[in-house]
């Protein structure tokens, strides 16, 4: 009988233990900061360099205002947007950039980028989302 005990004691400190264990919260905070300050837009992966003018296409612009992309993008859930890859690093530019703060050239319109060639289209998070072609 004592081994019996022994069994039920163990048994009833271990649902015991279970019962007053504290519960890890699985909550992570990220804190980005704010949006890098681009006159064309930043590119959708760390370190969010500044885009060149025509690596986005019109639509990724709202009065002038770039609408963002990953963590700042202010756009609908089903947005699309062209973009010109050969102006991502990614695919090998190389090419000059502006630099955070820089304010947009008067000649260099984003509601109608001139000779604009998007070749891929994607989703504000910066997924491509199919649709490949010129816009």
């Amino acid at each position: 009988m004592t081994g019996f005990k022994l069994v039920v004691l163990a048994a009833a400190a271990g649902c015991f233990m279970m019962v007053t264990a504290p519960k890890a919260a699985a909550q992570v905070a990220v804190e980005i900061g704010v949006a890098p300050d681009c006159p064309y837009g930043y590119y959708d992966v760390a370190p969010y360099d500044c885009a060149p003018y025509g690596y986005y296409g019109s639509e990724w612009f709202s009065g002038g205002i770039f609408i963002g992309t990953g963590p700042w993008f202010h756009g609908s859930e089903n947005f699309r947007g062209h973009v010109n890859n050969r102006f991502h690093p990614d695919h090998g530019y190389a090419g000059p950039k502006p630099q955070r703060g820089e304010k947009p050239a008067p000649a260099n319109r984003v509601d109608k980028v001139s000779h604009f060639k998007g070749n891929e289209v994607r989703n504000g998070h910066g997924q491509v989302a199919g649709g490949k072609g010129k816009h």
